[in-house]
């Protein structure tokens, strides 16, 4: 069995280097929401900031090009 590099994975996540109360964040409440790597609040704040449209509903260039990134990300 591999052993799991906790401080790696740490460091994916932003969040969990805030304090609080002095103490490092911990968070298991995952069935309310999952904390983002960022990885993905990279890639999402690239989306919204400039391809953000609907999919699948127009035939301008930005709806295209959303359509395209969202059918490729399946």
């Amino acid at each position: 069995m591999q052993m799991v590099d906790f401080k790696t994975i740490i460091k994916d996540f932003p969040i969990l280097n805030r304090k609080i109360k002095d103490n490092k964040l911990i968070y298991f409440d995952n069935a309310a929401t999952s904390q983002k790597p960022k990885v993905v609040i990279d890639t999402l704040s690239n989306f919204y900031s400039n391809n953000n449209a609907n999919i699948h509903r127009g035939v301008h260039t930005l709806s295209m090009e959303a359509t395209y990134l969202y059918d490729e990300s399946k």
